[in-house]
């Protein structure tokens, strides 16, 4: 089953890092995506741009309306994401709580449905 974790940190935490622990931090995830890889379970991870380069599409009533950022008002922001192959849910949470930002992070698994037509 696949499922997407989704890390969220406070950006101005992570903006406060010292770099050389960024860079560990980096390196470290960099090291589980190819175990991962490896494994067979990683699909894709990729870190995200901070949140002031996001823009929030909404079409109501054939209308296109964009604004900045991301909608909701929270600390915490989706700072990347994994998409994971694993047996069940309690396999693919053991996967995230090895993701090398979960000190420091809320990481939501949730599993992806696949459509059906």
């Amino acid at each position: 089953m696949k499922y997407l974790c989704l890390i969220y940190l406070n950006e101005k935490e992570m903006a406060a890092l010292p770099e050389a622990q960024m860079q560990d931090l980096n390196v470290r995830h960099l090291a589980l995506n190819e175990d991962l890889r490896k494994s067979g379970h990683l699909i894709e991870a990729e870190a995200l741009q901070p949140s002031s380069t996001t823009a929030c599409v909404r079409v109501r009533n054939g209308k296109t309306n964009v604004t900045d950022g991301p909608f909701a008002e929270t600390k915490e922001l989706v700072a990347g994401f994994y998409s994971i192959e694993a047996r069940n849910v309690e396999e693919a949470v053991q996967i995230a709580s090895r993701f090398p930002s979960a000190p420091l992070a809320t990481i939501e698994v949730r599993a992806i449905r696949q459509l059906i037509v």
